[in-house]
C-alpha cells in the first residue's frame, strides 16, 4: 500500500489513539490489565497547567485517564533527544502535580504513568520494555503512584505482550501490516491495523503528511542557511578586530581574543564593531 502513513510519525500515532478500543486494548497489554478491569480509557487534554508564565509549559502526545484513577501519557520519540530521561522526569512530575491546588488533601494525587515508545536504544541491553518505580536499595516499592514505561522499538523481539505493538508501530509497507493481521489474534491490534488502512486512504491525512515533511526539509535548509551566514558573519567580525588589535599593537589581546570568547565581546563592543 504506497499510501500507508507509518505510525511514528506524531499526527499518525495521536490519531491511532483516537479510537478508543485501541486505547483500551494498548493500555491492557502494556500495563498488563485484564480488558474487563478496564471501564473506561478517555482522553484528556494533553497541555499541562501552568501555574505563573516563566515556567515550562509542558505538551503531551496523548494524555488518557483511565478507570478514572490513573492518568497515562503516551508518547512516541523517533529520535534521540538531549536530557531525555530528565524530559521524561520533567514530564511525569508535571502531570502528577497539576491538578493538587494549596490545601487540597494529598489523597486526591492520582497515580500517574509514562509510556515512551523510542525509535532508539537507550543502551545495549536485550530488555526492550523495562518499568521503572520508586524503590528502595532492597528493592522494596516506596510507592506505585510514579511509573515509567519504556519501549524500545529496534531491538529483538523475544515474544512478549507488546511484540504485535512493536511490529504494527515499526511497520512501514503493506507486506507487514498484512503479515501481522494474519498472525495475531490481538483485537487491539486488529482494530489498529483497520484504522491504519484508513489512515491511508485518507487524502486530508496524506496532504498533513506531506506538509509535514516539506516543513521538516523547510527547516532544515533554513537551519543550514542560518548556520552558514552566521558563520560568515562571524569570521568578518572576528577579521575586523583582529585588524583592529594589529593596528593598534595590542598582541596580547589579540592572542587573548582567540580562546576567550567573552573577552572577544568585550572587544567587539570597544571597537564598535557589530
Amino acid at each position: 500500500m504506497g499510501n500507508m502513513i507509518p505510525l511514528t510519525y506524531d499526527f499518525a500515532f495521536k490519531r491511532l489513539f483516537l479510537n478508543g478500543k485501541i486505547r483500551k486494548g494498548f493500555i491492557s497489554d502494556v500495563l498488563g490489565i485484564p480488558p474487563d478491569e478496564i471501564r473506561s480509557v478517555r482522553l484528556a487534554n494533553p497541555f499541562l497547567w501552568k501555574r505563573h508564565y516563566r515556567e515550562k509549559q509542558g505538551i503531551l502526545d496523548v494524555l488518557m485517564e483511565v478507570n478514572g484513577d490513573r492518568r497515562v501519557n503516551v508518547e512516541m520519540q523517533v529520535r534521540v533527544v538531549a536530557c531525555w530521561d530528565g524530559r521524561s522526569l520533567f514530564y511525569l512530575a508535571k502531570l502528577f502535580t497539576e491538578r493538587l491546588l494549596a490545601g487540597e488533601d494529598y489523597r486526591r494525587l492520582k497515580r500517574c504513568i509514562c509510556i515512551s515508545v523510542l525509535g532508539f536504544d537507550l543502551d545495549d541491553g536485550p530488555e526492550y520494555h523495562r518499568v521503572y518505580r520508586m524503590r528502595d536499595e532492597k528493592g522494596r516499592d516506596f510507592s506505585d503512584l510514579l511509573e515509567i514505561h519504556v519501549i524500545e522499538l529496534n531491538k529483538p523481539l523475544s515474544g512478549r505482550g507488546i511484540d504485535d505493538w512493536i511490529r504494527l508501530f515499526k511497520a512501514k509497507t503493506e507486506e507487514e501490516i498484512t503479515m501481522l493481521e494474519t498472525e495475531t489474534k490481538n483485537p487491539g491490534i486488529l482494530e489498529a491495523i483497520k484504522e491504519v488502512r484508513e489512515m491511508g486512504l485518507g487524502r486530508t491525512l496524506r496532504w498533513i503528511r506531506e506538509a509535514k515533511l516539506k516543513e521538516i526539509r523547510d527547516r532544515n535548509a533554513r537551519d543550514a542557511y542560518v548556520r552558514m551566514e552566521g558563520l560568515e558573519q562571524g569570521e568578518e567580525l572576528l577579521s575586523q578586530l583582529h585588524g583592529c588589535l594589529i593596528s593598534d599593537k595590542r598582541y596580547d589581546d589579540l592572542a587573548r581574543s582567540i580562546g576567550d570568547k567573552e573577552y572577544r565581546k568585550q572587544l567587539y563592543k570597544e571597537y564598535g564593531i557589530k
